[in-house]
């Protein structure tokens, strides 16, 4: 089982990125996928996550309106679209894999399959 982050680096604030899970080695569509991140000396929270089989996506409050998730489903891609970055946004940036039934949990200990991380960092 392979999840692969790509798109973080260094952005001013105010500016976009976009970033992407690309998953292999389970079946896609039973799984949910969700996005998290860890600032340095804090836990990892979760920022969305999308629920393959049925399509629910999830926010938190603290970031809705400016997070964006979506499927590539023909290519087991899941992508993050962050917008109007801030600077409290620094932070490694990780995809993982939920087993079904799928639910989107919010912790991360419900998940099964994590990426490496990519880092993002943003700057005034």
């Amino acid at each position: 089982v392979q999840l692969v982050e790509s798109g973080g680096g260094l952005v001013q604030t105010g500016g976009s990125l976009r970033l992407s899970c690309a998953v292999s080695g389970i079946t896609f569509d039973d799984y949910a996928i969700g996005w998290f991140r860890q600032a340095p000396g804090k836990e990892r929270e979760q920022i969305s996550c999308i629920s393959i089989p049925d399509g629910n996506i999830y926010y938190p409050t603290s970031v809705k309106g400016r997070f964006t998730i979506s499927r590539d489903s023909a290519n087991n891609i899941v992508n993050l679209q962050i917008h109007n970055l801030e600077l409290q946004d620094t932070a490694v940036y990780y995809c993982a894999a939920e087993r079904p039934p799928a639910y989107c949990g919010p912790h991360p200990h419900t998940y099964d399959y994590w990426g490496q991380g990519t880092p993002v960092t943003v700057s005034s």
